[in-house]
């Protein structure tokens, strides 16, 4: 009788597993889900730059403002409950999607639908840590990591085959069943957590963190349609100094901050941190601005762009294990950094492919450069957990994936506001009599690469003008990403080589 209880033990638990690897699974389909969709939603809604922007942003800011307070509640409430109402909340934002006819409420709903995933990421990841100890827990959460990189390597794929046969609309009808059906699975496969004994919940900072970065995040969202001198910028970067700082005198002042700084004092945390800041600006952001690109400047439909992505995407099903198997003779950091190192090879020649409009060399640096991501990509959530114990395990795992989260929203938010700022730029310099207000509404257009759009407004142009515009803005972007990934691996292969300190 206890070897067969021992056996159903076990099979419930991996049946739980399975249950939130695949929900972790379904949040990186919402998110190319809203790339891949935009110029079908362009075309039926007849969204402004912003509303369209929002679509992605939106998404992004809520996901990465919510997670460290999805986290703390994970722990502290029930991280099955958080798990499924997350799931709930996913689905019923993606039925609102689906039956909109307005591009503002759209946008709306995009915004649900982030803090739902936050909802349900940090309530998979507690649930995930209580469900496995030891090595268990580790390859758990590295499967974790995995499975986020095999959704951003064919969700856009899957969504642009089901918006060239089905509509834009049967995206997210898809995401809400896929989600319904995974949040009854859980309700019935998952234990709930016991009671335990807890201490004070720190609303306060955690409030107050999630406050300072939802404005800052906001603030780049805003800063190429309103520009820096205005008063949405201004409130916003108020409002994000007077939070961050009384969140940082908040952590000196409390017994048990929501996560103490002290944490960053420790290197080989920080260098850990640093990481999926890197595969931000080398990778993610790459999933958003080039099937914008092939989609509008090189006139591919959603399925054409999504193969052409494969190139980028596919390493990610391969070269997290190949890193994990190089770990058997090297050190992670130093497979870690080497993978950083490559990713910026890919990067200058992306930069050079496009300038040259040579296709093949684009594909082949887009490989290059997606191999390159996928060696730290593979690592890095098992590293942030290996340390992390039980108890705080939801904190933790909030807060690395606040850092993931929250600098891919900020990368996404500073890529397209330089988009913007170079093809302003690149305009000024083929029309300098231009008056400013047409520059601006033409370089918002042409930064989410809506050639059509941009060419009513400025027919004196013609289309191929407005695309090499577009090769130079993205030209001159690829080369600061790579400057970028260089500082970080860098400052990465420093920290991380540094004797870690006493706790």
């Amino acid at each position: 009788m206890t070897e067969i209880s021992t056996a159903l033990t076990i099979s419930a638990k991996s049946s739980a597993t399975l249950a939130i690897l695949l929900a972790a699974l379904l949040l990186p389909l919402s998110f190319t889900g809203g790339v891949v969709t935009t110029p079908a939603i362009s075309h039926e809604l007849q969204g402004g730059t912003l509303s369209l922007a929002w679509l992605t942003n939106g998404f992004m800011l809520t996901f990465a403002s919510g997670l460290l307070a999805a986290g703390v509640a994970a722990d502290k409430l029930s991280y099955k409950r958080i798990f499924i109402a997350g799931l709930a909340l996913f689905a019923v934002s993606s039925l609102l999607i689906f039956f909109t006819q307005s591009a503002f409420a759209l946008g709306v709903y995009r915004a649900l639908q982030g803090i739902a995933a936050a909802m349900t990421l940090a309530g998979g990841a507690t649930a995930l840590a209580h469900l496995h100890s030891g090595n268990a827990r580790t390859r758990a959460f590295s499967l974790l990591g995995t499975l986020f990189g095999v959704g951003l390597a064919f969700g856009p794929l899957m969504m642009g085959l089901i918006t060239d046969g089905f509509g834009w609309r049967w995206v997210y009808l898809v995401l809400a069943l896929i989600a319904t059906l995974i949040a009854l699975t859980s309700q019935l496969l998952l234990a709930a957590p016991q009671v335990r004994a807890s201490g004070p919940v720190d609303m306060r900072g955690t409030a107050l963190f999630s406050i300072a970065l939802l404005a800052f995040t906001t603030a780049l969202i805003l800063l190429p349609q309103y520009g820096a001198i205005s008063w949405p910028l201004l409130l916003c970067a108020v409002l994000t100094l007077l939070a961050g700082g009384e969140f940082y005198r908040h952590t000196k002042r409390v017994e048990a901050p929501v996560f103490s700084l002290t944490l960053l004092r420790q290197p080989h945390f920080a260098g850990v941190l640093l990481l999926p800041v890197a595969t931000c600006y080398c990778y993610v952001v790459l999933l958003i601005v080039i099937p914008l690109f092939l989609m509008g400047a090189q006139g591919l439909s959603e399925t054409q762009s999504a193969v052409n992505l494969l190139s980028l995407t596919a390493p990610m099903l391969i070269f997290p294990g190949i890193a994990a198997w190089l770990t058997r003779w090297f050190r992670a950091g130093n497979v870690a950094v080497f993978g950083l190192l490559l990713a910026t090879l890919g990067l200058l020649g992306m930069a050079h492919a496009i300038a040259t409009a040579d296709i093949t060399g684009l594909s082949i640096a887009m490989f290059i450069t997606g191999a390159g991501a996928a060696l730290p990509w593979g690592l890095m959530d098992g590293l942030a957990v290996s340390a992390v114990s039980v108890e705080r395990a939801g904190m933790a795992a909030g807060l690395f994936n606040t850092v993931r989260v929250a600098g891919e929203g900020i990368a996404l938010a500073v890529v397209m506001a330089l988009l913007t700022l170079f093809n302003q730029w690149q305009l000024h310099q083929t029309l300098p009599a231009l008056d400013a207000s047409t520059h601006e509404a033409v370089a918002g257009w042409l930064s989410g690469s809506h050639i059509a759009e941009a060419s009513k407004l400025l027919p004196q142009l013609t289309v191929r003008e407005l695309v090499r515009n577009v090769q130079y803005a993205y030209q001159v972007l690829l080369y600061g990403l790579a400057a970028i990934t260089l500082v970080c691996t860098g400052m990465i292969g420093f920290l991380l080589t540094r004797p870690t300190l006493p706790r």
